[in-house]
């Protein structure tokens, strides 16, 4: 094998590899809630 090759099938194997765990990954988030103070002239509109 040439060495240009190997180079391709070690990044073809790594891409493979990295997307599979990317896919495998929980990436959603809970939503975070924010409370503000309100002042009491807004409130009376």
């Amino acid at each position: 094998m040439s060495r240009s090759l190997v180079i391709l099938v070690v990044v073809i194997v790594l891409l493979v590899g990295g997307l599979f765990y990317l896919s495998g990954r929980d990436a959603t988030k809970a939503p975070v809630t924010v409370e503000k103070v309100v002042p009491l002239e807004n409130l009376s509109n």
